[in-house]
């Protein structure tokens, strides 16, 4: 650089800022605890009514009786799950595997739909919170009251209080992993068990830990869980698109915002519909502002329309500030009809198609179920032997299981080579949703088949009907 360059350039100072060393910044914010607001209208009410309905369910099905057995027991010991009239075994793990695949695809088309319904509305986590959150509200009172409380110093009140809720809760909790556990167990045995204090290992761990996970999560965690722990919020969006129903607020209609009285004139005052009273904020359970847009936090359980509805109704405005509308609907301002038109897209059909022929097969196969089950194994121990007659012996190990409520007689025979026969008994009995296993001794006449291995046929029929089962095997010819 010349002299010249130089004398001319333009020179910043540089001073150094002062640092507060008091001042600490942390990369993690603390969990603020949320207090929802109570809230009234037709979501709260559908809401409910989905907890009351989940919840009689729950706790009443471990109850009813089918017969001479409980209507729905998985009796993991033994290796017999029994659904009302129905009785599977392992082997039928194929039914679990469809029903699986169709609470998936029940999710996706629910989520294309009308996004989030199963966590607004019948999430466990949601139902035990709204519970939990109902217990409070009793106890300590509603947001404010809760608020006062816990901000205030000890006292016999606030002990008291406390006590009696934590009480509650834990009761509920115990009860509700008692009967989780019913599913597995027969529960009038497992509360005779509880009220003797005779649990086994595994059925205190898991009544313990149900009621623990039922305590922590809904009691405490609340939010939290579905903020952070629930991997559904994280691929939700990839089920969104533009014209699926969510809970929206009408910016256009709302904005801008502002305090006002009734008579306030809002063309004159350059006032949207919004009061900005922050109710719908302090109804959300898990405290977002719907106003900022949709988030992943948003479970669509529509507290906050309701309790904006309810604000309208006061100011003489239309409802519907905040509602279930598609974002599509939002900015071109469809009607209601042209919005649910646009609801039934290719995707939502494809969902659907899949799930109604999932549903279908999976139905068909259940009514066209054999009603029992047959295993057949070699006896590895003789694969093969000479009687003392001179026919060649071949040795089967046959389980049948009869999954009917009534005791079943089956005749046993096979083929696949000439004079082949069964030497045992032909008939065999097996009690109602019970399973037997038998010996079966099979022979040839000496020379009447090449030696190695042949294939042959087992057939067992239900004497009482016209179901038969097939099971293939092989028969050794000794060289």
């Amino acid at each position: 650089m010349t002299q010249e360059n130089s004398a001319n350039a333009k020179v910043i100072p540089i001073h150094p800022v002062a640092q507060d060393d008091d001042t600490m910044v942390s990369l993690y914010a603390a969990s603020k605890k949320i207090y929802p607001r109570s809230v009234e209208g037709v979501f709260a009410y559908w809401r409910w009514m989905t907890v009351a309905i989940t919840q009689l369910v729950f706790y009443g099905l471990p109850w009813l009786e089918w017969g001479t057995r409980q209507a729905v027991l998985f009796d993991l010991e033994a290796r017999r799950f029994y659904i009302f009239g129905l009785v599977l075994y392992p082997q039928d793990f194929i039914y679990l595997t469809g029903l699986l695949v169709i609470a998936a695809l029940s999710l996706f088309l629910f989520t294309a739909v009308a996004g989030r319904l199963w966590c607004g509305y019948a999430c466990p986590q949601t139902v035990y919170s709204e519970i939990f959150l109902w217990i409070e509200r009793k106890i300590e009172g509603d947001r404010s009251a809760r608020m006062r409380l816990d901000e205030s110093n000890f006292s016999l009140q606030k002990l008291t209080k406390k006590t009696y809720k934590h009480s509650l809760w834990l009761l509920l909790s115990l009860w509700t992993g008692l009967t989780f556990v019913g599913y597995f167990t027969p529960i009038h045995e497992l509360v005779a068990t509880a009220v003797d204090w005779r649990f086994g290992p595994w059925q205190l761990f898991w009544v313990f830990f149900y009621s623990f996970a039922t305590y922590g999560n809904a009691g405490f965690m609340r939010e939290q869980v579905c903020k952070y722990m629930c991997p559904y919020a994280r691929f939700q969006s990839a089920m969104f698109d533009h014209d699926t129903l969510i809970v929206t607020y009408d910016a256009a209609r709302g904005e801008p915002r502002g305090p006002r009285s009734k008579k306030t004139d809002l063309l004159a005052a350059n006032l949207g519909a919004c009061v900005d009273c922050s109710l719908c904020v302090q109804v959300c359970p898990t405290g977002i502002d719907i106003r900022n847009g949709l988030q992943y936090e948003c479970i669509g359980c529509g507290a906050c329309a309701d309790v904006c509805d309810t604000v309208m109704n006061k100011l003489g405005y239309a409802k519907g500030l905040v509602r279930y509308s598609t974002q599509n609907a939002i900015h071109n301002k469809w009607t209601l009809n042209q919005t649910l038109k646009r609801v039934v897209r290719p995707r939502v059909l494809i969902y659907t198609s899949i799930l109604l022929g999932l549903v279908v097969a999976l139905g068909t196969s259940l009514v066209m179920r054999t009603p029992f089950k047959v295993d057949v194994v070699r006896d590895r121990a003789t694969l093969a032997r000479i009687t003392e007659n001179g026919s060649i012996e071949n040795i089967y190990r046959l389980q049948i299981m009869n999954a009917a409520e009534l005791e079943k007689t089956y005749q046993l025979s096979v083929q696949g080579l000439q004079g082949i026969d069964i030497v045992t008994d032909h008939e065999i009995t097996v009690a109602a949703a019970q399973a037997r296993w038998v010996v079966l001794r099979v022979d040839i006449p000496y020379g009447s088949s090449e030696p190695g291995s042949h294939k042959i046929d087992f057939q067992i029929k239900d004497v009482s009907g016209h179901d038969v089962v097939h099971e293939k095997s092989v028969f050794l010819v000794p060289r």
